[in-house]
Protein backbone atom coordinates (compact mmCIF):
# COMPACT_ATOMS: atom_id res chain seq x y z
CA UNK A 1 0.00 0.00 0.00
CA UNK A 2 2.76 2.20 0.96
CA UNK A 3 4.27 1.75 -2.47
CA UNK A 4 1.24 2.79 -3.93
CA UNK A 5 0.75 5.73 -2.76
CA UNK A 6 4.41 6.16 -3.33
CA UNK A 7 4.24 5.48 -6.93
CA UNK A 8 1.53 7.58 -7.23
CA UNK A 9 2.96 10.42 -5.61
CA UNK A 10 5.61 10.24 -8.33
CA UNK A 11 2.81 11.93 -10.58
CA UNK A 12 3.84 15.44 -11.28
CA UNK A 13 -0.29 15.82 -12.20
CA UNK A 14 -1.34 14.19 -8.61
CA UNK A 15 1.62 16.31 -6.51
CA UNK A 16 0.06 19.79 -8.34
CA UNK A 17 -3.50 19.09 -7.37
CA UNK A 18 -2.46 17.82 -3.76
CA UNK A 19 -0.42 21.36 -3.66
CA UNK A 20 -3.01 23.80 -5.32
CA UNK A 21 -5.46 22.08 -2.01
CA UNK A 22 -2.92 23.14 0.42
CA UNK A 23 -2.24 26.49 -1.57
CA UNK A 24 -6.09 27.06 -1.35
CA UNK A 25 -6.26 26.37 2.59
CA UNK A 26 -3.62 28.71 2.95
CA UNK A 27 -4.74 31.84 0.63
CA UNK A 28 -8.22 31.58 1.75
CA UNK A 29 -6.63 31.13 5.29
CA UNK A 30 -4.96 34.13 4.94
CA UNK A 31 -7.63 36.07 3.41
CA UNK A 32 -10.04 35.22 6.32
CA UNK A 33 -7.43 36.24 8.98
CA UNK A 34 -6.73 39.69 7.81
CA UNK A 35 -10.88 40.74 7.48
CA UNK A 36 -11.24 39.14 10.88
CA UNK A 37 -8.28 41.50 11.79
CA UNK A 38 -10.50 44.34 10.72
CA UNK A 39 -8.91 44.90 7.56
CA UNK A 40 -11.26 45.78 4.17
CA UNK A 41 -12.60 43.07 2.15
CA UNK A 42 -11.10 44.68 -1.28
CA UNK A 43 -7.56 45.27 1.01
CA UNK A 44 -7.48 41.18 2.07
CA UNK A 45 -8.35 40.20 -1.13
CA UNK A 46 -5.05 42.19 -2.80
CA UNK A 47 -2.87 41.11 0.53
CA UNK A 48 -4.04 37.57 0.19
CA UNK A 49 -3.90 37.15 -3.46
CA UNK A 50 -0.51 38.35 -3.90
CA UNK A 51 0.73 36.51 -0.59
CA UNK A 52 -1.05 33.70 -2.20
CA UNK A 53 0.99 33.56 -5.66
CA UNK A 54 3.86 33.92 -4.00
CA UNK A 55 3.90 30.61 -1.09
CA UNK A 56 1.86 28.67 -4.32
CA UNK A 57 5.17 29.89 -6.54
CA UNK A 58 7.22 28.32 -3.98
CA UNK A 59 5.26 25.30 -3.46
CA UNK A 60 4.74 23.91 -6.83
CA UNK A 61 7.98 24.67 -7.67
CA UNK A 62 10.03 22.68 -4.76
CA UNK A 63 7.16 20.40 -4.58
CA UNK A 64 5.86 19.75 -7.91
CA UNK A 65 8.53 20.66 -10.34
CA UNK A 66 11.58 20.36 -7.86
CA UNK A 67 13.18 23.73 -8.73
CA UNK A 68 14.28 26.54 -6.85
CA UNK A 69 14.74 29.27 -9.52
CA UNK A 70 13.30 32.37 -8.31
CA UNK A 71 14.04 33.81 -11.65
CA UNK A 72 10.64 32.02 -13.11
CA UNK A 73 8.32 34.45 -10.47
CA UNK A 74 7.19 37.01 -13.46
CA UNK A 75 6.34 33.45 -16.04
CA UNK A 76 4.51 31.98 -12.96
CA UNK A 77 2.60 35.99 -12.18
CA UNK A 78 2.01 35.61 -16.11
CA UNK A 79 0.32 31.52 -15.96
CA UNK A 80 -2.32 32.83 -12.90
CA UNK A 81 -3.43 36.01 -15.15
CA UNK A 82 -3.97 33.68 -18.06
CA UNK A 83 -5.82 31.23 -15.81
CA UNK A 84 -7.42 34.39 -14.42
CA UNK A 85 -8.94 35.62 -18.01
CA UNK A 86 -9.81 31.88 -18.72
CA UNK A 87 -11.75 31.49 -15.41
CA UNK A 88 -13.80 35.06 -15.59
CA UNK A 89 -14.58 34.18 -19.14
CA UNK A 90 -15.82 30.27 -18.87
CA UNK A 91 -17.43 31.25 -15.46
CA UNK A 92 -19.49 34.07 -17.81
CA UNK A 93 -20.51 31.53 -20.05
CA UNK A 94 -21.17 29.08 -18.00
CA UNK A 95 -23.41 31.50 -15.83
CA UNK A 96 -25.00 32.98 -19.64
CA UNK A 97 -26.11 28.91 -20.14
CA UNK A 98 -27.85 29.65 -16.77
CA UNK A 99 -25.66 28.12 -14.43
CA UNK A 100 -24.84 29.31 -10.78
CA UNK A 101 -21.76 31.21 -9.95
CA UNK A 102 -20.85 28.19 -7.40
CA UNK A 103 -21.94 25.03 -9.44
CA UNK A 104 -19.97 26.71 -12.69
CA UNK A 105 -17.25 27.45 -10.50
CA UNK A 106 -17.40 23.94 -9.63
CA UNK A 107 -17.65 22.81 -12.78
CA UNK A 108 -14.14 24.65 -13.90
CA UNK A 109 -12.05 23.38 -11.39
CA UNK A 110 -10.52 20.33 -12.95
CA UNK A 111 -10.14 22.05 -16.53
CA UNK A 112 -8.47 25.20 -15.24
CA UNK A 113 -6.42 23.07 -12.72
CA UNK A 114 -4.99 20.99 -15.51
CA UNK A 115 -4.61 24.17 -18.03
CA UNK A 116 -2.49 25.92 -15.09
CA UNK A 117 -0.87 22.76 -14.65
CA UNK A 118 0.06 22.49 -18.51
CA UNK A 119 1.11 26.11 -18.35
CA UNK A 120 3.13 25.96 -15.56
CA UNK A 121 4.64 22.52 -17.33
CA UNK A 122 5.50 24.10 -20.68
CA UNK A 123 6.48 28.15 -19.73
CA UNK A 124 7.19 28.06 -16.32
CA UNK A 125 8.98 25.60 -14.92
CA UNK A 126 10.44 24.33 -18.44
CA UNK A 127 14.00 24.97 -16.94
CA UNK A 128 16.32 22.41 -19.03
CA UNK A 129 18.27 20.35 -17.12
CA UNK A 130 20.44 17.33 -17.53
CA UNK A 131 20.11 17.39 -21.68
CA UNK A 132 16.08 17.30 -21.16
CA UNK A 133 13.74 18.74 -23.85
CA UNK A 134 13.15 22.63 -23.76
CA UNK A 135 9.58 21.70 -23.80
CA UNK A 136 8.86 19.24 -20.98
CA UNK A 137 5.36 18.43 -22.65
CA UNK A 138 7.16 16.75 -25.18
CA UNK A 139 9.23 14.76 -23.06
CA UNK A 140 8.14 11.27 -22.03
CA UNK A 141 7.82 12.29 -18.57
CA UNK A 142 5.26 14.40 -19.52
CA UNK A 143 2.95 13.45 -16.20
Amino acid sequence: MKNKILNILKNKLVRFFIVSGINTVFGYSLFALLTYLGLHYILAIIISTVIGILFNFKTIGLLVFKTHNNGLILRFFGVYGVNCVFNVGGLTLLKWVGLSTYSGQAILVVPLGVMGFLMNKTFVFNVKEKGGNALPILNDEFI
